[in-house]
């Protein structure tokens, strides 16, 4: 995952990682391990490698175990479902909700967030780029400069039904510029959807080839055809 796209995971584990618990300059090895391993998950269920993105997870969750902090294993359940939320997978954070009495209130705002059940008070305890989207202004997420806040914020839009044809077309945009294949193909197959809903055959037909292209199951097409 290249060094622009990790924003978000910065914003929820490097300043408690390399900051909070640093007893020096130089940060610790296993700081370095959770913070690295978390990065790898993230890309690895981006790319929809399932099995490397929870391999990588469950290191990350042993080296924060090790401090005996709640915080910490918190933002890394957070993190980890907000890929989901990214994704179009919208079930419960239960990692989260194991360690929700001992997080801090900001955490437990970014959980509701994630659920789009954050109240107005907790907005401002957001990470800056997902208020907008909080409040529910679907203008928001283009001006995301992050890519996996912007499909967060997109995936919260959509749970809360505010999500308009733009902010999908930008999800679609954003994910195909980070090769990102599972978010992808779940915002894809969400504009398939709506497109057969709405009569446009053709349009969707056009959206189920892209998906087949996007899974790697296109045909190749022959020389002189």
């Amino acid at each position: 995952m290249n060094t622009r796209a990790m924003k978000l995971a910065v914003t929820l584990i490097g300043a408690l990682l390399l900051g909070a618990c640093a007893s020096g300059p130089k940060p610790l090895d296993w700081q370095l391990e959770a913070k690295g391993a978390m990065e790898r998950s993230v890309a690895a269920y981006m790319q929809g490698n399932s099995r490397v993105e929870l391999a990588e997870f469950e290191r990350a969750r042993s080296q924060l175990a090790r401090t005996g902090r709640a915080d910490l294993l918190g933002t890394a359940e957070l993190l980890h479902c907000a890929t989901r939320v990214a994704s179009l997978v919208f079930e419960p954070c239960a990692g989260f909700e194991m360690l929700r009495r001992d997080a801090s209130e900001a955490q437990r705002a970014y959980a509701d967030y994630l659920r789009g059940q954050v109240s107005p008070q907790s907005i401002a305890m957001l990470p800056a780029p997902q208020r907008a989207a909080a409040a529910g202004a679907t203008g928001a997420v283009q001006g995301i400069a992050d890519p996996l806040s912007q499909l967060v914020a997109a995936g919260v839009l959509l749970q809360t039904g505010k999500a308009s044809p733009a902010v999908i077309d930008q999800a679609i945009e954003t994910a195909s510029a980070q090769g990102w294949r599972r978010p992808l193909l779940a915002w894809l197959n969400l504009q398939a959807l709506r497109t057969e809903q709405s009569g446009d055959a053709e349009g969707a037909a056009r959206l189920h080839r892209r998906i087949e292209l996007t899974q790697g199951s296109a045909s190749p097409v022959k020389a002189g055809k």
